[in-house]
């Protein structure tokens, strides 16, 4: 793209990024863009050789932040194509849907796993966070003992991510 003023704001698609469940279509923040909020866009896509588990363990954020989960179904848009669990908060409310969703997360609020129950076509997912930098605190206390041993916490620490336990 031709430099301009403003050439920096488009970030086009950069080809064959993976996040475990589909491609990364587009991800930046105030690294890539100063100024800019961190935003995460990534299809869903059906993988019945994947284990998912407990996914993203139970975390928080400074900020606030907004998960999409968007059907990509033109004749029914509503329709997500999929079944998703997602917690909220220290008791691990419960909720599952199947329709096209937007959750917003309040700052500090606890929230995951989020869980793929059934994908059966491709959707989209996008994570919008009110701030420039990712920040996430874990909480490994929140998950039964047996969802905790499952996951690999070193995992977590060597990204730079704190964890909290009591």
């Amino acid at each position: 793209m031709k430099k301009t003023k403003y050439g920096k704001c488009f970030l086009q698609y950069e080809g064959e990024q993976y996040f475990p469940l589909g491609q990364i279509l587009q991800r930046f923040d105030n690294k890539r863009v100063e100024g800019s909020n961190f935003y995460f866009l990534h299809w869903i896509m059906p993988n019945p050789d994947f284990e998912f588990g407990v996914g993203h363990p139970p975390h928080s954020h400074d900020s606030a932040e907004i998960l999409f989960h968007i059907g990509t179904d033109p004749n029914n848009p509503n329709d997500l194509g999929a079944e998703i669990e997602f917690c909220m908060g220290e008791e691990m409310e419960k909720h599952v849907f199947n329709k096209t969703t937007a959750i917003y997360i309040p700052p500090n609020v606890i929230h995951a796993p989020w869980r793929p129950i059934r994908i059966d076509r491709p959707f989209l997912f996008l994570e919008v966070n009110q701030e420039s930098e990712h920040s996430q605190v874990f909480f490994p206390d929140v998950l039964p003992e047996e969802l905790r041993k499952t996951v690999d916490w070193a995992q977590w620490e060597k990204q730079g991510y704190e964890i909290k336990t009591s």
